[in-house]
C-alpha cells in the first residue's frame, strides 16, 4: 500500500481539480486516508513514461474547442449536452475527439457530434436501472468504468457522488474531453484498479463491477474487495460473462476467450451466485442473462479495430474464435449484510 504523499505539483494536470475537490469533500471522512495517496496513484496511473500515447491522447484534450453546454443530457442514451456552434467549432471538436479513439463505451452526443462507439452501453443500463437500489443520494463506486458512461447514467439517477476507478489513461481522459463541457461535481474517473485502493474502505452504498470478474484469475477475491468497499446493508451490482450450464458448470479460456486476453473463469449464473454467497452477501437475485449481439457490441467510425463479429467463428455465430461458446452476460445484485 502506497503511504506518502506528493506534493500538489506534481499532479497530473487532468487530475488538479479532481485532487482538490475530493480532498476539499473527504478530509474529515473515512476517506481521508485514501485521499492523501491519491496523487502519487494519480501520477503512476498517468504517467508518460509508462503510457507513450499518452502525450498524443493529451494534445488531443488540449485541442477541444470553448464551447458553452447550453443542456447537460445525463439520463438520454447518449450522453452529452446541446449548444449552438459553427460548423468549423463542430469540425474542430470532432477531429479532437477523434483523436482518443478508439472510444468503447458511449454513445455520447457533443453539441451535435455524435459519438458512436462500440458498445451500446445504454443497452446494458436499461437492463439494470429498474432493478437495483435508487441510486438517489447513494455514494456510488464504479469498478472497470472505462470511460465513465455509466458513471455519467449514475449521477444522472441521482447519486450524490460517483467514483469510477479504470488503470486505462485513454478512457480517463475520455472521460475529461466529456467532463469539460458538463462540468459537473461529484463525478471523477480515477486511473487505478480497485486493488490499488485500500483494502477495507467500507463507505459506498452501491458498487458496480461490470466486464471485471472474468478477468481476474481469483474471483473470490475481487467478490472480497468489493464487498469491503461496501457500507452495511449496501448493494453490489455484478455484471459478467457467463456460460450456459448448471450450478457447478464452470469455463476456463486458460487466458483467452473471444480474442480477449486475461479471461479466466466463466461460470455459470447459478454458480455465480454461489461464489457470491462463499463471499458473504446475501439478497441475491439474477436480474439479467443474455446474449451479446452483434448489434450492441460492434465495429463503428469511432472504433475502428476488430470487434465481436470477428471475434466469432465465422461459420458458426454460436462460437467464438476459439471454439468456446459465444459471449453471454449476466447482471446480478446482492446485499453486504
Amino acid at each position: 500500500m502506497i503511504t506518502s504523499v506528493i506534493p500538489e505539483q506534481t499532479l497530473p494536470p487532468e487530475l488538479e481539480s479532481d485532487w482538490k475537490a475530493l480532498r476539499s469533500r473527504w478530509q474529515k471522512s473515512p476517506l481521508n486516508e485514501w485521499v492523501n495517496v491519491l496523487p502519487e496513484q494519480f501520477s503512476i496511473g498517468l504517467s508518460e513514461t509508462r503510457y507513450g500515447d499518452l502525450r498524443r491522447w493529451r494534445r488531443a484534450l488540449a485541442s477541444l474547442p470553448a464551447i458553452t453546454a447550453d443542456e447537460v443530457q445525463l439520463n438520454a442514451w447518449r450522453v452529452g449536452f446541446s449548444g449552438t456552434v459553427s460548423d468549423d467549432t463542430r469540425t474542430t471538436l470532432q477531429t479532437a475527439l477523434m483523436g482518443l479513439h478508439p472510444w468503447r463505451k458511449g454513445p455520447f452526443d457533443l453539441c451535435g457530434v455524435h459519438v458512436d462507439t462500440e458498445w451500446r452501453s445504454d443497452w446494458k443500463w436499461n437492463r439494470l436501472a429498474d432493478a437495483i437500489a435508487p441510486l438517489a443520494g447513494r455514494r456510488v463506486l464504479d469498478v472497470g468504468c472505462g470511460n465513465g458512461y455509466h458513471c455519467w447514467r449514475m449521477l444522472g439517477a441521482g447519486a450524490a457522488e460517483v467514483i469510477g476507478v479504470d488503470p486505462t489513461p485513454l478512457f480517463v481522459l475520455q472521460f475529461k474531453a466529456l467532463q469539460h463541457y458538463l462540468q459537473k461535481p461529484g463525478i471523477h474517473v480515477l486511473p487505478m484498479t480497485l486493488e490499488a485502493m485500500q483494502e477495507h474502505l467500507p463507505v459506498f452504498d452501491t458498487v458496480f463491477s461490470m466486464g471485471v470478474l472474468y478477468h481476474r484469475r481469483d474471483p473470490m477475491e475481487h467478490l472480497m474487495g468489493l464487498k469491503h468497499k461496501l457500507a452495511p446493508e449496501g448493494q453490489l451490482v455484478l455484471e459478467t460473462l457467463v456460460i450456459e450450464g448448471d450450478d457447478d458448470a464452470l469455463l476456463e479460456p486458460n487466458g483467452r476467450y473471444a480474442c480477449m486476453g486475461n479471461v479466466w473463469k466463466l461460470p455459470s449464473p447459478g454458480l455465480a451466485v454461489r461464489w457470491l454467497n462463499q463471499a458473504g452477501f446475501d439478497e441475491i437475485r439474477i436480474i439479467d442473462v443474455g446474449a451479446t449481439s452483434l448489434d450492441e457490441q460492434r465495429r463503428t467510425a469511432w472504433m475502428t479495430f476488430h470487434s465481436l463479429e470477428e471475434f466469432l467463428d465465422p461459420n458458426d455465430l454460436s462460437l467464438t474464435i476459439e471454439g468456446f461458446p459465444a459471449p453471454r452476460r449476466a447482471i446480478l445484485t446482492a446485499h453486504r449484510p
